[in-house]
């Protein structure tokens, strides 16, 4: 769990609570009343948007939409939504394999499936087919919906010359006890919503889209604290309590897209993957019971940082910049050594960074009777082998939380750059 935070959704009439730190830059983002707002003072044709009105309005009388569920992602741009926006409260991971048979041409129709549905929901509309009315009464809540293809993927459809070389398998760590039947995939779709039930909502359409021509792998349900729990903007808690992302990569950051886009030209990648990134998903399971057994100090020793604040035992603000040097009086480090923040920092990694975009999750109690439950770790980068291959190596040699953690489940796939107007996402892969 690299020491990292999260940028923030842009809002129309106020910023999310779950933003990464009180100096977090918004992402881009558009409320469904500025969308209804603008497309009225400028003679714009409504088209989708004014499928959202019939959908998703209240009857005349009716308490109006709150800001949290006006609040609308675009699916058309550079890049795919469901990456530089702000935590959401409810997401859905779901991995698919293509059927037997089932190869481009088929992979093709699914991908325009999807990519149908999922402009309807983000913009607050009813599936196109059969919809089954769960999210009648809500906006859009920030929904986003994201696709990937894994390395498999192009195997079965035909395309092994398109496979980029970062989606090589990813090496083996000593802290992995990876299930195999809840890793990987053909096809990865994550999901996500400031509301239970429209993330709901988006993954039974998604799942009922798959038709015949693929089959659910595995599914993973997650959740952060909803936006606006806060009275102040905040970095997320993770369920040891602990602050995490401190040092997320920030959009205003001259080298954001370096690190975390894969560029449009020159680059080993396919041309396909131009505007894309790739997304490594880790299930990691928290051991809880030990870990609330230990007193704060030594949590705080354990990751570096304060859990109350986020600042590094150095001192100062959870903004502040960690003095790695700093010792006590018995000469001691502040920050031990072998400190998961420490260990994670860019600055110990080459400049290896990542964007960290995940979600908690507790699925009841375990068959060895502890609790089932931790982090669906998603993060995005330009190339994983620079990113968190290089950070997940260091932390495996020494890194002192690992103790407490256990990497149970594995993922990487090649996520491709937005879909433009009148586009399916994957498109340049499967037509091209």
């Amino acid at each position: 769990m690299p020491d990292q935070s999260i940028p923030q959704t842009r809002t129309v009439e106020a910023p999310p609570a779950e933003a990464a730190s009180d100096d977090a830059t918004p992402g881009e983002g558009i409320s469904r009343r500025r969308l209804l707002g603008t497309a009225g003072a400028t003679g714009l044709v409504l088209g989708a948007a004014g499928g959202a009105v019939g959908y998703a309005s209240a009857p005349a009388g009716a308490t109006p939409l709150t800001s949290l569920g006006e609040d609308m992602a675009m699916f058309h741009g550079k890049h795919q939504p469901g990456i530089t926006e702000g935590l959401q409260a409810r997401g859905h991971l779901v991995a698919f394999d293509l059927a037997a048979g089932a190869g481009r041409k088929e992979a093709a129709a699914l991908l325009r499936r999807w990519s149908t549905t999922a402009q309807r929901l983000m913009a607050g509309e009813a599936a196109a087919q059969d919809d089954t009315d769960v999210a009648r009464d809500a906006g859009p809540s920030s929904l986003t919906i994201t696709f990937g293809f894994g390395n498999s993927f192009f195997s079965r459809t035909g395309l092994e010359k398109q496979r980029p070389a970062s989606l090589d398998p990813l090496p083996d760590f000593s802290s992995d006890h990876l299930d195999k039947a809840r890793s990987n995939g053909d096809l990865w779709v994550q999901i996500g919503a400031n509301d239970a039930l429209v993330a709901f909502h988006a993954l039974r359409t998604i799942q009922k889209d798959a038709g015949s021509a693929a089959k659910v792998r595995w599914q993973m349900n997650g959740f952060n604290r909803t936006p606006g729990a806060t009275s102040h903007k905040m970095t997320a808690r993770n369920l040891m309590g602990q602050l995490d992302g401190t040092r997320n990569p920030k959009p205003t950051e001259p080298d954001f897209d370096r690190r975390i886009f894969v560029p449009a030209s020159g680059t080993t990648d396919p041309a396909w993957m131009a505007n894309g990134s790739y997304a490594v998903v880790r299930r990691i399971r928290m051991l809880l019971d030990d870990w609330e057994k230990l007193s704060v100090q030594a949590q705080e020793n354990l990751v570096g940082r304060r859990k109350s604040n986020g600042a590094a035992l150095s001192g100062g603000g959870e903004t502040t910049a960690m003095d790695l040097e700093k010792t006590d009086a018995k000469g001691a480090l502040v920050v031990p050594i072998n400190a998961h923040a420490r260990i994670a920092r860019p600055d110990q990694n080459g400049g290896a960074a990542m964007l960290r975009r995940p979600f908690s999750y507790h699925d009841g109690i375990a068959a060895d009777g502890t609790p089932d439950a931790g982090l669906l770790f998603v993060c995005w980068q330009a190339d994983p082998l620079r990113g968190f291959v290089t950070v997940q190596r260091k932390l495996d040699r020494g890194d002192a939380l690992s103790t407490y953690i256990r990497h149970e489940a594995s993922g990487l796939f090649a996520v491709p750059g937005g879909a433009a107007e009148g586009e399916y996402v994957g498109q340049r892969l499967l037509e091209g």
